[in-house]
């Protein structure tokens, strides 16, 4: 059975002792390092969020470049193809111009050549005709 006397109000002042001793001792130190301990992690979370914005940020700027250049690309691209196809109608109708003048003095060579056959053809039948004549009649013609 209990009994309330002098030693009940000696252990609840022995009580309130200890609790001052691990308060001193025990609780606010563990306090202080959970307090450190959460305060450590929140820095980190922001510092954490800091660089996850940064980094998108990056990510946005260098896709908005590599958009533009991808753009750029494009336009060089579209120059150079019309440059080309510039150069090759340039180059084909060059060509064109060059055969046709050739084509035409081949024209002209073979109508040259054609006239010195017909001419030379010309001599030969008459020296034949007269050869054959000639012969046919027994005389000289």
């Amino acid at each position: 059975m209990i009994k309330i006397d002098w030693t009940l109000f000696l252990q609840f002042v022995n009580f309130m002792i200890l609790m001052a001793v691990l308060n001193a001792l025990l609780f606010k130190p563990l306090r202080a390092a959970l307090q450190a301990r959460k305060a450590t992690i929140e820095g980190s979370r922001a510092k954490v969020q800091d660089i996850d914005e940064q980094v998108q940020a990056q990510i946005a700027r260098y896709e908005a470049q590599l958009q533009e250049a991808r753009q750029q690309g494009a336009l060089e691209r579209a120059a150079l193809r019309k440059t080309a196809q510039e150069e090759e109608s340039r180059i084909l109708g060059e060509a064109k111009q060059q055969s046709g003048v050739k084509l035409q003095s081949i024209k002209e060579q073979i109508q040259g050549e054609a006239t010195a056959a017909r001419q030379a053809l010309r001599n030969e039948t008459e020296a034949l005709a007269k050869e054959i004549a000639g012969k046919v009649l027994g005389r000289a013609v």
